[in-house]
Formats: C-alpha cells, sequence, structure tokens
C-alpha cells in the first residue's frame, strides 16, 4: 500500500504543475480578474482517470473545486470502521454527487455547490472538524456549543486512535471511492 499512496502524492505534485492554467479571469463572486482557472486530467491509482478543476480568486478568497471521473460507474456504497490512526492515510475520492455520512456526527449531502475531491481520512475528519468548529465558535445557545466541542473531542480521539467512527460514502453514480481493503463496497 505504501507505494500506491506515494504513487497518489506523486501524481498529484506533477498535477500542480502540470494543469493547464488561464489567469485573470473575471470572478464569479466579485467580479474582478483576479481569479485563476486550472484543469487537468490524472490515473489516479486503484481509481482511474479523473477531470481535475478548479478556480481561485486572488482578491475575495473565492475557491471552487471538483474532480470528476471520466466514466460513470454503477451506483457504489462504502462503509469503513476508522479504529487505528494509521486509517488516518486511508485515501477517499468523493464526486460531486456523493454524500458522506458519519453516524451521530455529520451528513454531508450533494447540493448545488457540492465538491468533488481526494483526500484522506484524516483530512476528511479535519475539514468537519473545522466546520463544527466554526458553527460551535458562532453559537450562543449553552447546549448545542457543548455539543458541538464533544463531537470535536470524539473527533480528535479518534483521529489518535483511541475511538472507532463509521464513515460511509454513497455515490449514485459510483464516482467515488475509499480505497482501501478496510473498506467495504456494495451496491447502493
Amino acid at each position: 500500500m505504501a507505494d500506491s499512496t506515494t504513487d497518489i502524492f506523486l501524481n498529484l505534485f506533477i498535477l500542480q504543475i502540470s494543469m493547464d492554467t488561464l489567469e485573470k479571469q473575471p470572478c464569479p463572486v466579485c467580479g474582478k480578474k483576479t481569479c485563476t482557472l486550472m484543469e487537468d486530467d490524472q490515473d489516479i491509482p486503484y481509481f482511474g482517470k479523473v477531470f481535475i478543476f478548479s478556480m481561485t480568486c486572488t482578491e475575495c478568497g473565492f475557491h471552487k473545486a471538483d474532480v470528476e471521473p471520466a466514466e460513470r460507474h454503477e451506483p457504489t456504497k462504502f462503509t469503513l470502521v476508522v479504529e487505528t490512526e494509521e486509517d488516518m492515510e486511508i485515501r477517499l475520492v468523493k464526486s460531486g454527487e456523493a454524500s458522506i455520512k458519519i453516524p451521530y456526527v455529520v451528513d454531508i449531502t450533494p447540493g448545488p455547490s457540492s465538491e468533488g475531491y481526494v483526500t484522506n481520512i484524516e483530512g476528511l475528519l479535519m475539514k468537519i472538524k473545522n466546520r463544527i468548529s466554526a458553527s460551535v465558535e458562532a453559537e450562543e445557545d449553552k447546549d448545542k456549543k457543548k455539543a458541538g466541542w464533544k463531537l470535536i473531542k470524539k473527533l480528535n480521539k479518534v483521529m489518535m486512535g483511541r475511538d472507532k467512527l463509521k464513515i460511509i460514502l454513497e455515490d449514485p453514480s459510483g464516482n467515488s471511492a475509499i480505497i482501501s481493503d478496510k473498506a467495504v463496497k456494495k451496491k447502493l
């Protein structure tokens, strides 16, 4: 598995160098010509060819990215029980059509602004922790604040391998995956 992880990181590094780039494009948010558009296609080991798109505005900070597989597949559901610190390295490919469910923690459902991305379990949990943290900071209700901090504490324990949680990735387009022998793949 170490070789495939190395290949993924190498591909992503090469991707940053080889992407087609259009600079000084109008930003869809602020309208200024400070937006950079990038696109490329890459082969991701154990997944296949994907198209990667992103746009970033240096003026207002707007960012949008998406990963779209080259082909549609059968609708799939992946289930992974995260149990150890080593599980943080497991790769996850999420299309813009996929939903992620972590029972008793969060449901991430696709919508018009849903993004696709390639990450690992640690990156996914950090993204969720950051969103919960931002919500907790803005929350005025003490009970909701306390519940938010409990979720963050649980995620920290999971990331250190001291607690478990289940991640469910469902994709009607079949273009998402949890790349691990530990993940259970089923038809959706």
